[in-house]
């Protein structure tokens, strides 16, 4: 089906902003498989003092997002993750953020990159853009939806980077790539490709991780260069590689 005879998304002109109202942790609930992980992180010296500048922003009065910075987290246990889908920050925009790299809640238009990746759905798997842009669907399939910096400001993309979320996603990367299960981590674009050589270094068990790259999904580099995210084909390769492993994965998001 062409993209342009899909089943369009419905329009959306009342969007609530909703965005961070705390920096107490316990207001942000992880699946119980990442608790340890997590309370360890906020315990440490950079856990403080990425709680003292989120503290320090919402006082000076900046709108953050998302609302649930962790989501992901309790969304797609440990032990169940097939995929990771690393990105960069949030989605800056009102409304836009839900905690999910790359998703927006539903009722909201999808973004050009979100366009784009039910572009190379629909290319590679003939799978239609569903009704509804979120990926939700995904990540209670075991597909982590992982921003490497879960936090940013109203209009403001990479406000919140290098201030101690990083260190977090890593330990997070770090804990999927020693699980033993089976595991395809999609890295698109430059920022997630940086992410290979902390993916090789701790990996005690690499026969179970394969490792896809392609240019980001944005517009202005998806077709672009020696690895274009438009026809990559990763939705494809994963399916098949996840299949040798006795793993199977399910794409649609939408019933």
């Amino acid at each position: 089906m062409p993209l342009s005879q899909a089943k369009p998304w419905p329009s959306c002109s009342v969007i609530e902003s909703v965005g961070l109202t705390t920096t107490d942790p316990m207001a942000w609930p992880v699946h119980p498989s990442w608790q340890a992980l997590v309370d360890r992180f906020w315990q440490s010296s950079q856990g403080h003092a990425l709680l003292v500048f989120l503290r320090q922003r919402l006082q000076s009065g900046a709108q953050i997002y998302p609302a649930q910075p962790l989501r992901a987290l309790w969304l797609t246990p440990l032990p169940e993750i097939k995929v990771v889908i690393l990105g960069q920050d949030p989605y800056h925009g009102v409304g836009q953020a839900e905690g999910l790299a790359f998703s927006v809640p539903a009722g909201m238009t999808p973004p050009p990159s979100l366009r784009n990746i039910f572009k190379e759905l629909l290319a590679d798997l003939g799978q239609a853009p569903p009704f509804q842009a979120t990926l939700t669907p995904w990540a209670s399939k075991g597909v982590l939806l992982l921003n490497t910096c879960l936090s940013v400001e109203d209009g403001l993309p990479a406000s919140h980077a290098k201030k101690g979320w990083e260190a977090l996603t890593d330990e997070i990367i770090q804990a999927v790539v020693e699980s033993t299960q089976a595991c395809v981590f999609m890295l698109w674009g430059a920022y997630a490709q940086s992410k290979q050589g902390l993916i090789d270094q701790i990996s005690s068990y690499p026969s179970t991780c394969l490792v896809l790259q392609a240019n980001h999904p944005s517009p202005l580099s998806a077709l672009r260069g020696d690895m274009p995210f438009i026809g990559c084909k990763h939705f494809s390769k994963a399916q098949k590689w996840l299949k040798t492993q006795g793993v199977a994965m399910d794409w649609r998001l939408e019933s």
